[in-house]
This record gives structure tokens, sequence and C-alpha cells, in this order.
């Protein structure tokens, strides 16, 4: 829990420096569930079904709980949508269109489909026959 809570802080600075406002992105709260967790461990440490029961239960309800309380310290998402547009993509990043249908009829993509299909009954048999 300490090290996702430290990621993500460090996801948030992150963010931040990039020029997006401090609430645009909300750290997950992790440690209170883990404290109940280990609260949890603690109190049913003779029984594993009931640590295993009780535990995924109550991080199970915290979990949700906790962070839907964080999220309403954020801003509206689609108000930050439309407030920071995605910048333009380089050329180097702009999707090629793919070349649908255009080795349909190759002899070179019937072979390989062929290869493909047929190398695993092949493969198969010459282990059957080398194995008796």
């Amino acid at each position: 829990a300490t090290i996702m809570t430290i990621y993500t802080w460090v996801a948030k600075g992150a963010w931040f420096a990039l020029g997006y406002p401090y609430d645009f992105i909300t750290v997950p709260v992790w440690i209170p569930s883990a404290m109940l967790l280990d609260l949890s461990y603690w109190a049913t440490r003779r029984n594993k079904h009931a640590a295993i029961l009780i535990g995924g239960t109550l991080v199970g309800l915290s979990l949700p709980l906790f962070n839907m309380i964080n999220l309403l310290t954020i801003r509206d998402p689609l108000e930050m949508a439309f407030k920071y547009p995605r910048p333009t993509l380089p050329p180097y990043m702009t999707p090629i269109e793919p070349q649908v249908g255009k080795f349909y009829n190759s002899p070179v993509a019937l072979g390989a489909g062929a290869g493909a299909v047929l190398s695993v009954p092949i493969a198969a048999l010459g282990a059957k026959l080398n194995t008796w």
C-alpha cells in the first residue's frame, strides 16, 4: 500500500509538472484498507479461512468506499477534457491505415497460411512416428 501510494503521488507530481492542475488526477487511497487488512489478519491469525473471509470483505468494501470519497475532491473529468485537449500527435506517431485485402490472392500469403495450418498436425505426426 505504501509503495502504491508513493508511486501514484509521483505520477500525480509528473502530471502537475506537465502543466495540468493539481486536482486533475486523484491518488488512490490504499493505506487505510491495508491497515484494516493487517488488523483482520492480527485478529484472525489462528484461522486462515476467517482471515481470508474477514480481511477480503473489509478490503473489498473499504477500498471502493475510501476511493469514492476521494473522487469527490477532483474536478469534473469532462470539463477538464475540454479545457486541456490532447495535443496533436507528431508525424512519427500518426497511425497508418491498414492495407486490408492487399495480399488476398498472394501466393506468399497462401503458403504462409497453409504452413501455419499444416505445421501442427505434421509435427504431431512426426512425434508419433518417432515414438511409435
